[in-house]
């Protein structure tokens, strides 16, 4: 089914393959995907693709500085008398109003424009896959999956994510421009309609549920254990490099390296597939000395990519 779910999406975002190739490699592993780029590039679009092929349901949170905590984990509120009594527990007058964050599918758009208090919400969300609302936690739905999104050009009025949130975060990648051709095609398909709006659902969100288990039975043998293992290391004896990449950091590059290998059809994992996604993977857990908050990414990324090209290959 990954082959198909794959072209299928492909039908409306067109002409970034390597990009859906990575951003379901981000869901099938059970994690969450950063995409940091400019606006009008169809990180959206990529989004509503996605929860529409699996019949999942689809949120988009627009942060801002205002946004409140129970504005996207829901909050209780007093049952009126309009409301039917079945609504309302027999043990409280109040009745819980599910935020957004109650779906499959979740855009947090512009993420580095809400407070850290936000942001906190947005965290447990992420790591404990559910919300806590007076006292009570509420487990969010399955599968639980997070495209957040943060303009690069602009940090004007923003709030840079901490690094515990962005260590939440499986990949953080960015699309880019189309081609020329891909481009000419975009303009033609949307001459009459939008084709996400015709987009039919390719397979069930529980399908996709036995999809997440089959990719962490993919083999990972012990020297490419080793392999990412030498790969995180390397990052912390550099002198340029503050922080290194932390454990849960590994273990992310070996989660995302199985769900590599399921995605291009195989059920071992091999040395490419680790070098495939060491940059997205590792670059955002990085701190440079001499910049601290302001290592930029071309920075991170071009040092992981060393680190990559000067460790040795099983």
């Amino acid at each position: 089914m990954i082959q198909p779910l794959l072209k299928h999406i492909e039908r409306v975002f067109l002409g970034k393959t390597e990009v859906v190739r990575l951003c379901l490699t981000t869901f099938l592993a059970g994690e969450h995907l950063l995409l940091e780029d400019i606006p009008g590039v169809g990180k959206t679009l990529l989004a509503k693709a996605l929860a529409k092929s699996i019949r999942g349901k689809f949120a988009r949170i627009q942060f801002t500085p205002d946004l409140l905590p129970a504005e996207i984990t829901g909050s209780n509120i007093y049952a009126s008398m309009n409301w039917k009594p079945e609504e309302v527990k027999s043990d409280s007058p109040f009745r819980f109003i599910p935020g957004p964050l109650f779906a499959n599918i979740v855009l947090a758009d512009e993420i580095n424009r809400t407070t850290p208090r936000t942001q906190s919400a947005m965290l447990e969300a992420m790591g404990e896959r559910c919300v806590t609302c007076d006292g009570i936690t509420r487990n969010l739905p399955e599968p639980f999956f997070v495209i957040a999104t943060q303009n690069p050009m602009e940090y004007e009025g923003t709030y840079p994510l901490p690094e515990s949130q962005l260590d939440r975060f499986l990949m953080r990648i960015s699309i880019g421009y189309p081609s020329r051709e891909w481009e000419l095609k975009v303009l033609e398909t949307h001459q009459l309609a939008r084709p996400i709006d015709t987009l039919e659902p390719l397979m069930t969100t529980e399908r996709l549920l036995e999809l997440q288990q089959k990719v962490k039975k993919v083999l990972v043998d012990s020297a490419i254990s080793h392999y990412i293992l030498d790969l995180i290391e390397a990052t912390r004896q550099r002198e340029e490099c503050l922080v290194g990449v932390s454990t849960r950091g590994a273990l992310a590059l070996y989660r995302a390296a199985q769900a590599y290998a399921f995605v291009e059809g195989r059920d071992y994992v091999t040395p490419d597939d680790v070098k495939a996604l060491a940059v997205p993977v590792l670059s955002h857990r990085i701190l440079l000395k001499n910049h601290l908050r302001k290592t930029t990414r071309p920075m991170a990324e071009a040092f992981v990519q060393n680190i990559v090209e000067n460790t040795l290959t099983p």
